[in-house]
């Protein structure tokens, strides 16, 4: 089992990464096509998560979906706040998805599969723009995030044991560095430290694999 030694709402904020916004030219649904149809060059943030953490074998493949919530009034990002007696990351906010299955065909049917089996999201109301770079965790994941848009309407349904809640946030707040806290603990029996962002929204505090996948979203968009 994985448990926090840490709280990290109670966690001093060290710095905000400041960053400019991305621009609302960039967040929309032609743009964001046209980024991933034709990348640009640049360059994905390392994270210290991985390092400190000895691990035995090879991680675990996983899958997330990154869904962008087509609204009239701006793309919004759907995150999952994750039920408080899971194994791995309880409690925490969290991207749709999961391990691969061996009858997954890629990490794209992973992340589909998963994101319809957590929330009730079916496929056919998501198109897939691509995938970011690998995110390695602490807890023995090899995570990979799939983009995708997602048109609404559609219907959502919690899966009751995996998630407490579903909810939205604007896109144009996580593509804000200004909104990027970076925070770190230190470990006393190590003495290795873990620095880590936080995006707090509303009531929901997103952090650690989650933050910093949108992190690498964040420069991918704004490269």
């Amino acid at each position: 089992m994985s448990k926090l030694i840490f709280d990290p709402e109670a966690l001093p904020v060290d710095s905000i990464a400041g960053e400019p916004a991305v621009s609302p030219e960039r967040l929309t649904v032609l743009a964001l096509r046209e980024r991933f149809a034709h990348p640009p060059e640049w360059i994905r943030e390392e994270f210290s998560e991985r390092r400190l953490r000895k691990l035995t074998g090879e991680p675990t493949p996983a899958s997330v979906l990154m869904p962008l919530v087509v609204r009239e009034e701006g793309i919004t990002m759907l995150l999952t706040q994750r039920t408080a007696h899971l194994n791995d990351h309880a409690g925490q906010v969290s991207l749709p998805g999961g391990r691969v299955e061996a009858a997954d065909t890629s990490a794209i049917e992973t992340a589909l599969r998963e994101t319809e089996e957590e929330v009730g999201l079916h496929r056919r109301h998501i198109e897939v723009l691509g995938i970011l770079p690998d995110y390695f965790t602490g807890t023995g994941f090899r995570v990979t995030p799939v983009v995708g848009l997602v048109q609404p309407p559609f219907e959502l349904r919690a899966d009751p044991f995996e998630v407490a809640e579903i909810f939205e946030v604007p896109l144009a707040f996580l593509m804000n560095g200004m909104n990027h806290q970076l925070r770190s603990y230190e470990y006393p029996d190590s003495g290795g430290r873990r620095s880590f962002y936080t995006m707090p929204y509303d009531r929901f505090f997103i952090w650690g694999a989650t933050a910093g996948m949108l992190r690498n979203l964040f420069h991918f968009l704004r490269a």
